[in-house]
């Protein structure tokens, strides 16, 4: 398989990286390297043939339409997310800008390139969104979420901030 998979050099981008070079599928990961994503993470299989890398934002939709157009994918793994809640408060705006906005330009342009697939590859194309564990609130007295649990998230309480001088 071609497997397209953004944020790739984040904690669990990665080892689906590695996971999926190891096992020879052909991989393009894109990653913005921000604070979420070291290439470290994947230098074990950086020079493989099978792996290729493009230090791109998932926000820039020319860019990503142009790599998945270039690298047909049978798939497309989206993984790219601004991170750690704490940091939702402190910069909303950023996690707007990718998770959302972001999210948006990948689905588009995995939309547009599937339009152009015929046949087996289009009915075989798949786009994986991986969200984030947070949405099902706290972890209940059982242990475990399941496919089935609620959606609960929790808002985190903001910091105190000091009161704007006037």
């Amino acid at each position: 398989m071609r497997v397209l998979v953004t944020g790739g050099c984040g904690f669990i981008g990665s080892a689906a990286v590695r996971n999926l070079v190891s096992a020879g599928h052909d991989v393009l990961n894109i990653d913005k390297l921000t604070y979420a994503g070291d290439p470290r993470t994947v230098a074990g299989v950086s020079g493989l043939p099978n792996y290729q890398f493009e230090r791109r934002d998932i926000v820039d939709q020319p860019a990503m339409a142009a790599a998945i157009m270039r690298f047909a994918p049978d798939a497309i793994f989206n993984l790219a997310a601004e991170s750690h809640v704490d940091r939702s408060i402190d910069d909303p705006g950023a996690f707007v800008d990718t998770n959302l906005r972001g999210t948006f330009v990948m689905l588009q342009s995995a939309l547009d390139y599937w339009m152009g697939l015929e046949g087996e590859r289009k009915a075989g194309f798949r786009f994986i969104q991986v969200s984030t564990d947070e949405v099902y609130g706290s972890l209940g007295a059982d242990g475990y979420f399941t496919e089935t649990t609620p959606y609960q998230p929790n808002r985190p309480t903001p910091r105190a901030r000091p009161a704007p001088t006037i």
